[in-house]
């Protein structure tokens, strides 16, 4: 059988993403942040583009040429597009109320300017609590809180007793048993002097009373780390073997419990959508504020009049990403208005009562509602943030799975962890609720059908220790 070359006409459908889609898509995506970053960008870049400075949207469209005088279909579409679109709602006068507008006010009684900022869990912060779990007194709290306030990203103690001491007014005894004490929070080690002290105390809480391990990292640490393995086992007559499994034992602990905590960062946060209510209806505004308003320059549109050759492609061209860039924006205001609108249909109950009464929704539902598609619901839910009446929530907060309950209908993820949280900061330090227990009150009181499993889960999400670890804390 001989082969040849031959040539075929075949004829298909294929689905292709123009440059134009991708660019929408990738629009659609964006945070407020990224989002002014690519419009600057794009305003730097094409000089067709330009901010519209008064309020009232001006006539972007050039003057008709003379009848004389001959088109091609591309430059009437252009011109067409540039007369009739408006440009002054690209960004989208959006509102669930009639009267608003783009000036509507928002209400005072939404978030402050302080909530925008979402502080991230740091080593502080998590001492801080243990330590106002506790059941000391005042004037050892305010110690305590003296020593979280005096380590380093590693988690030792930076200041010297006397130095506590001085700082606070207390005896140097009341500053060591306060020191002690901030020792044995999670994680096991903080404030401690040196790392021999840090190992110290882990292999303590860890119950580990072994006095020829206790001997090496009291003061063989160093010889352990040049390897000065021979004086080690002369002077505690043991073999190669067992200081090795000392050797291993010790590589296990943490010599800086501090570092997996990041530092004390507040990112800002401004919400890309205001949810607030008037009289008895919900009223959804877009935040335009920080947002470019464009508008097509009448001067490059005169300027570039009657051009021909390259002169007339690089206007072509430009003109099309200043378009489709106006368009974008456009669809995505429209969208991110939609879903939203879609979210507070399905939790009006989270927007009247708060996250104990956030219902279970799926992508899925959105996407039928408003009638597009799962993956463009996801894109315009990410790094999107809402500012309600009980705080500021990223839109994929509002989509959570669902428990089922005992008279047959399911509440969402996120109320039953609300839940956990508050049985956990209202719970009896010396006698904390274990998974178990948790399990049952849940039971209880929201007739929650919840397996032991799930809660150990959603307390870890939570950052809340075991039973165990938070009777250990007081």
């Amino acid at each position: 059988m001989g082969l040849e070359l031959r040539q075929q006409l075949k004829l298909s459908q294929q689905l292709v993403m123009t440059p134009q889609l991708q660019q929408a898509i990738k629009l659609l995506q964006l945070s407020r942040v990224e989002l002014q970053e690519r419009v600057e960008q794009e305003l730097m870049e094409n000089p067709i583009l330009e901010l519209q400075e008064d309020e009232s949207a001006p006539d972007n469209a050039p003057e008709t040429e003379s009848k004389g005088e001959e088109h091609t279909p591309m430059d009437m579409g252009e011109k067409d597009l540039a007369r009739n679109a408006d440009w002054e709602d690209y960004l989208g006068v959006f509102s669930t109320s009639s009267g608003a507008s783009r000036d509507a006010e928002i209400p005072e009684e939404l978030p402050s300017y302080e909530t925008r900022f979402s502080a991230d869990h740091t080593l502080e912060s998590h001492l801080l609590w243990q330590l106002h779990l506790t059941e000391l007194s005042q004037e050892h709290k305010e110690i305590g809180e003296a020593v979280i306030g005096n380590l380093g990203p590693t988690g030792y103690l930076l200041a010297s007793t006397d130095e506590l001491a001085a700082s606070t007014g207390a005896t140097p005894e009341a500053i060591d048993e306060v020191v002690g004490f901030v020792q044995r929070f999670d994680p096991v080690g903080v404030a401690a002097r040196s790392a021999s002290e840090c190992l110290l105390v882990q292999l303590e809480t860890a119950g580990e009373e072994d006095p020829i391990l206790l001997s090496l990292v009291r003061d063989h640490l160093e010889d352990i780390e040049r390897h000065r393995f021979k004086p080690l086992l002369r002077k505690f007559r043991i073999t190669q073997e067992d200081l090795e499994t000392y050797i291993q034992l010790i590589r296990e602990l943490d010599p800086m419990p501090g570092s997996s905590f990041g530092g004390a960062t507040s990112p800002y946060i401004s919400p890309d959508v205001y949810v607030y209510k008037d009289e008895d209806e919900f009223v959804i505004q877009l935040n335009e504020e920080g947002l470019p308003n464009l508008q097509i320059s009448q001067y490059y549109m005169e300027a570039f009049k009657g051009r021909g050759g390259q002169e007339k492609e690089y206007f072509q061209d430009k003109m099309r990403s200043a378009v489709w860039l106006m368009k974008s924006l456009y669809q995505r205001q429209l969208t991110l208005y939609r879903v939203m609108e879609s979210i507070l249909k399905f939790q009006r109950e989270f927007f009247e009562d708060g996250v104990s009464k956030l219902k279970p929704l799926i992508l899925k539902d959105v996407a039928e509602d408003i009638e597009m598609h799962e993956s463009t619901v996801s894109r315009v839910t990410t790094n999107k943030y809402a500012a309600t009446p009980f705080g500021l929530f990223e839109l994929k907060f509002f989509f959570n799975s669902g428990l089922g309950l005992d008279g047959g209908g399911q509440v969402g993820s996120e109320s039953v962890k609300a839940a956990i949280k508050k049985m956990v900061s209202e719970e009896n330090p010396r006698k904390p609720l274990s998974d178990e227990k948790i399990v049952s009150e849940l039971k209880k009181e929201l007739q929650i059908n919840i397996a032991r499993r799930t809660v150990a889960k959603y307390r870890t999400a939570l950052g809340i220790a075991s039973s165990s670890k938070r009777k250990r804390m007081v």
